[in-house]
């Protein structure tokens, strides 16, 4: 297949890229290259890309008037995964244009472009924080979800909205999945792992927020790309043209539209995430105890129903494998002279 994947210098994206490359495909990169974190770090992964026969690179903004849709034409693609999103919860405090620029403007601009070139699957990537205020464990897909705590949050059950309506009215196969805690090699610096393991290396102290007590249903990429791959090849069916997979369904009524949890549904407490990331290091963190910060969620946990009804598994890698190969990863390339 052809597939376009937005974001592609992202963390997801630029895994998920290698993944489909490695598979045969030939992926269309496109990414803004935006500064919220290391541009260098966003080019050594589209270096490593770029190595690829298989991979091309559209560089432009989404919230650019005529670059996806220009991107779409010329790329053709039958797939579109739209990963590409101002990320991060707090800065959403800091600088909210930017979350309406980036993921309210650019996915708009995204499909009106997968209208005026139909593909055979649009997936657009959502996230755990969706769930906003629900307090019943597991967050289920099927919650309804109305109380959004940041503008991040907010911006993302937007685009839920926004590629249903588009679903509904263009007859776009469209699934939509909301990421929890995704971590690993080539990840993202403001994370907390990312920030951690620069932290205790350097010998400074660590800030541990909600005391440690904060849980996470941490996800490890290469699960979650794995997820990714396998959802390509399940597009939500015409309205009436199936029945659901499971209980916990969400298809449409009225389009070809599907959203789905990529958690494992197994969740850590930060303090135990940190203890796993010391046994890594070697090193024990100076922890300084803060209160959770606004915004932030006490409690994360996926139900996995629905995407093992559709995929036959689910994110399974620990933290004891999972953070060693971060850690691992995080030697070599900053031991690596810039």
């Amino acid at each position: 297949m052809r597939v376009l994947v937005t974001g592609s210098a992202g963390f997801i994206g630029y895994h998920l890229s290698q993944r489909l490359i490695e598979a045969g495909h030939t992926v269309i990169g496109f990414d803004g290259f935006s500064d919220y974190y290391d541009v260098a770090l966003k080019r050594a992964r589209h270096a490593r890309l770029g190595a690829h026969a298989g991979f091309s690179v559209v560089e432009a903004r989404l919230e650019t008037p005529g670059a996806v849709l220009a991107a779409m034409a010329q790329a053709r693609p039958d797939v579109v995964v739209h990963l590409a999103a101002q990320a991060g919860v707090r800065h959403s405090l800091e600088n909210p244009g930017a979350y309406v620029e980036s993921n309210l403007v650019g996915t708009a601009n995204l499909i009106e472009a997968v209208r005026a070139h139909p593909v055979r699957h649009l997936l657009f990537a959502s996230t755990s924080s969706a769930y906003g205020g629900n307090t019943a464990m597991p967050f289920r897909e099927t919650d309804r979800a109305v109380t959004p705590l940041t503008l991040y949050a907010a911006s993302k059950l937007a685009g839920e909205a926004m590629t249903h309506s588009y679903s509904h009215l263009f007859g776009i196969p469209t699934t939509a999945f909301r990421f929890f805690t995704v971590y690993g090699p080539w990840g993202r610096p403001d994370m907390a792992l990312f920030l951690f393991t620069k932290k205790i290396l350097g010998g400074e102290p660590i800030e541990v927020f909600a005391g440690g007590e904060a849980v996470r249903d941490f996800t490890y990429v290469d699960d979650l790309v794995a997820a990714i791959d396998g959802l390509i090849h399940r597009p939500p069916p015409l309205p009436g043209a199936a029945g659901p997979v499971c209980d916990a369904d969400t298809l449409s009524p009225v389009a070809p539209y599907r959203l789905v949890n990529l958690g494992g549904g197994r969740p850590v407490r930060l303090d135990a995430m940190i203890d796993e990331l010391e046994r890594a290091l070697g090193r024990t963190a100076t922890r300084i105890l803060k209160p959770l910060p606004p915004g932030d969620v006490p409690h994360t946990h996926a139900s996995t129903d629905l995407l093992r009804a559709l995929l036959g598994r689910v994110p399974e890698t620990p933290l004891s494998v999972g953070i060693p190969a971060f850690v691992a990863w995080y030697r070599d390339y900053y031991s690596k002279p810039v």
